[in-house]
């Protein structure tokens, strides 16, 4: 939806879409910040929060001196309980008030995105994004507040940092298209239908799941430049960091315009 001076600048996931306002006009972005920065504070504090959800999973399961982590043993099941954990944080954010207030984006990639099909203005994606960003690194900053630094410090927690598994940068790159393309593709498909739209949320947290377990091995599992520079911040961790600022949006993007073509 185009914005407009009334308008919510993104509506909520679990909405099906609606048409464009064909005569209204963007707000400027001192309006924009005038009008709508309590959003821009939702869409930070909504990352923050799956970021402090990520980094106690991620203790939970692969600290040194959980015992979760020593009674689970294989790294599927540790990654399975994970992405649980995310993907239940990620429905709920996206189903909580505040959620459906700003359209719980959460991501810039996903921002960008919704800039692209002219349903959120250009001074609105701007501040999502700001927010996004410093959601991202202040929630790792209240993970250690509560956890302690020692806890996300250690080798196995690492502040939840992405970096490329294994296989390289080339594989890490294509994981992070794949599941940024994926996500946008299942999000516009389901806000279509009136019936299915409502139960986008739980899609994106399926999805968000099924990532972690399937998808986290090759590049440890981003989809999200803001998450990503959360964790990089903190850490003083960049190892190809251009990798989780580019193959996401790009994924998002293609997942856009391959939609556009077919639908």
């Amino acid at each position: 939806m185009t914005q407009t001076q009334t308008a919510q600048p993104s509506a909520p996931l679990t909405q099906p879409v609606q048409p464009a306002i064909a005569d209204a006009r963007p707000l400027s972005l001192a309006q924009a910040i005038k009008t709508h920065w309590p959003l821009y504070l939702i869409e930070g504090f909504l990352l923050a929060c799956f970021m402090i959800s990520a980094s106690a999973a991620t203790i939970l399961f692969m600290g040194a001196h959980s015992p979760v982590a020593h009674a689970v043993t294989s790294p599927w099941l540790r990654r399975i309980g994970i992405g649980i954990a995310m993907g239940g944080t990620a429905v709920l954010l996206i189903y909580c008030p505040w959620g459906k207030r700003s359209g719980a984006h959460m991501n810039p990639a996903f921002t960008l995105s919704f800039l692209w099909l002219k349903r959120i203005a250009p001074a609105d994606a701007l501040g999502y994004a700001v927010g996004q960003f410093a959601g991202g690194a202040l929630g790792v900053l209240a993970a250690v507040a509560m956890f302690g630094n020692a806890k996300m410090s250690q080798p196995t927690v690492d502040y939840v940092v992405t970096i490329p598994g294994p296989w390289g940068v080339g594989v890490a790159w294509l994981g992070e298209f794949a599941i940024g393309f994926i996500l946008i593709a299942a999000v516009l498909l389901l806000n279509r239908s009136p019936k299915l739209a409502p139960r986008t949320g739980l899609a994106c947290g399926v999805l968000i799941a099924l990532f972690v377990v399937f998808e986290a091995p090759l590049s440890g599992f981003s989809m999200n430049p803001a998450r990503t520079f959360g964790s990089a911040v903190v850490a003083d961790v960049w190892q190809a960091w251009w990798i989780y600022f580019s193959a996401p949006i790009l994924g998002m993007l293609t997942g856009v315009e391959v939609h556009k073509q077919i639908v």
